[in-house]
C-alpha cells in the first residue's frame, strides 16, 4: 500500500460522476488511477444475493498488484491521455440539489442514481431496461468466477459452457475493452445494449501439455432476459411495486385459455400481504393475469408483472385483465412508489 496514495471519498457532491462512473448501489467501490485521472481498473461490484459475493482480501490484493503493473506499463508506453467525458457533478442535478444538498444531508451514492433516474422519468427519457436493470449477473451466462483469483473461471455452465468457455480460463477482454477485475467486467458488461443477442469474450488459457498461454475469442449467445436481475436491494423510486409475483404461461396454456401466443399472460404465484391491507388489489394465487389497461402483448415483457415494471410508473392506477375460475374479470390495481430516507 506504500506505493499508493489512498483517498477516501466522504461526500459525492463535488465528484465528477461521468468520469467516476459506476453502479452506485454497491457497498464498496475502488478506482485505481494515476495523477492524470487515467483509470486503470475498478474494484467492486456485487450480485443480488450479497454485497460481498465478489469482494475478499485476496482479490483486492490481486487488483492492487494489477494496478501497479498497469501504472508501470502506462509510464513505459508514452500513450496519450484518454479523453475524459464531459463532467457532471451531483450538485448540478436539480432534484438532488433541492432535496438533499440544500437540506445539508449526505449525498449518498445510491441517491445520485435514484434522483438521476427520477429526473429521466420526469423528462420522459427513462429507459428502464438500461437504468433500472443495471449490472446484469454474469452467473446468468453460466460464468462462475474463482473470486480470489480475479477473473479466472471457476466453473462454466449454460451459455458459457456451450460457447466453449472452460474452467481455468481467465477473462481479459469483453468486446474490444480490456478488463482486469470483476468490477471492470461488470461495468462494461452493463454497457451491452439490452437488445443484444451475443457478446464476445477474450480469454487466456493454457491447453493440456502446453506451457504457453494462448488467447481465445469466444462468441457467447446471450440467454433470454440476460439483463434481468432482482431489484429488491436497489430500492428504486422508479420501480412500481405491485405486491404479487407470477410465472409466464406457456404457449399451450395460453391457447387453452384463448389468449394470444405472443401475449404476456402469467399466473399469480404469490400475493404480498400489503396488497390487501393497503387496498392495492384483490389478486389471488392461481389467477391468470393477461392484460394491463387493455394491452396484452409486449416485445420484451413475458408477464403482466414485468410489463408493469417496464412500461408503467410507480404510483399508477391500472386495470388488470384476469381469468379466475374460468371467468374473465377486471381488477383494479394501484402500484406503490417506494419511499425511504432521501
Amino acid at each position: 500500500m506504500s506505493q499508493f496514495v489512498c483517498v477516501r471519498i466522504t461526500t459525492m457532491a463535488g465528484i465528477d460522476i461521468n468520469l467516476f462512473d459506476f453502479d452506485r448501489h454497491n457497498a464498496l467501490y475502488f478506482f485505481v488511477l494515476n495523477a492524470d485521472e487515467q483509470i486503470y481498473l475498478r474494484y467492486g461490484g456485487r450480485d443480488s444475493a450479497s454485497a460481498t459475493t465478489y469482494l475478499n482480501l485476496k482479490s483486492l490484493e490481486l487488483a492492487l498488484e494489477q494496478g501497479l503493473a498497469a501504472h508501470e506499463q502506462w509510464k513505459a508506453s508514452g500513450r496519450p491521455k484518454t479523453k475524459r467525458p464531459s463532467p457532471l457533478y451531483p450538485r448540478e442535478m436539480d432534484l438532488l440539489r433541492r432535496r438533499t444538498i440544500n437540506r445539508r444531508r449526505c449525498v449518498e451514492c445510491h441517491l445520485i442514481d435514484d434522483y438521476r433516474a427520477q429526473q429521466l422519468e420526469i423528462d420522459g427519457e427513462l429507459n428502464k431496461l438500461k437504468t433500472m436493470y443495471r449490472s446484469p449477473d454474469i452467473k446468468s451466462l453460466g460464468i462462475h468466477l474463482d473470486v480470489p483469483r480475479g477473473l479466472v473461471v471457476g466453473e462454466a455452465k449454460g451459455a458459457a459452457a456451450t460457447a466453449g468457455i472452460r474452467q481455468g480460463d481467465r477473462i481479459v477482454r469483453i468486446g474490444e475493452q480490456p478488463v482486469l477485475t470483476f468490477g471492470d467486467l461488470q461495468h462494461y458488461y452493463d454497457k451491452t445494449p439490452r437488445d443484444a443477442k451475443r457478446i464476445q469474450l477474450t480469454v487466456v488459457r493454457t491447453n493440456a501439455g502446453d506451457r504457453q498461454e494462448k488467447r481465445a475469442r469466444i462468441d457467447l449467445e446471450l440467454p433470454h432476459q440476460w439483463w434481468r436481475t432482482d431489484l429488491d436491494f436497489r430500492n428504486w423510486s422508479i420501480d412500481p411495486l405491485v405486491y404479487y409475483e407470477s410465472r409466464p404461461l406457456t404457449k399451450n396454456e395460453k391457447s387453452e385459455h384463448g389468449l394470444p401466443a405472443n401475449g404476456f399472460a402469467s399466473q399469480v404465484t404469490h400475493v404480498g400481504s400489503l396488497a390487501k391491507r393497503a387496498g392495492l388489489h384483490d389478486l389471488q394465487v392461481g389467477d391468470i393475469t393477461y392484460s394491463v389497461d387493455g394491452t396484452q402483448a409486449d416485445e420484451v415483457a413475458d408477464s403482466t408483472e414485468l410489463f408493469i415494471k417496464l412500461r408503467k410508473d410507480s404510483g399508477d392506477r391500472l386495470k388488470i385483465g384476469v381469468i379466475r375460475d374460468g371467468k374473465k374479470l377486471d381488477i383494479d390495481l394501484r402500484t406503490r412508489r417506494r419511499t425511504f430516507r432521501k
